[in-house]
């Protein structure tokens, strides 16, 4: 899922366009516009963007298999009892 900017929150500081490091939003200061999640699919879901959100403007819902940690048997290191 992409990053969602909750509009009432944002006070159009442009921080999330500024930390994204794959530039997801698009953002004019000039305008002072609402960011626009211009490259949904590019988001690696780092949730810088939303830890750094100063209004906590910015969610973003982490797909399940970004957060399972996959571990193969062989390469745990086993203890000896």
């Amino acid at each position: 899922m992409p990053p969602v900017i909750d509009e009432t929150k944002c006070i159009h500081c442009g921080k999330c366009a500024d930390i994204c490091p794959l530039s997801v939003f698009f953002f004019r200061r000039e305008e002072r516009a609402v960011p626009e999640v211009r490259y949904p699919d590019e988001c690696w879901h780092c949730n810088a963007c939303g830890l750094d959100c100063p209004q906590g403007a910015v969610s973003l819902q982490i797909p399940l298999n970004y957060m399972l940690l996959r571990i193969e048997a062989s390469q745990l290191k086993q203890t000896k009892e």
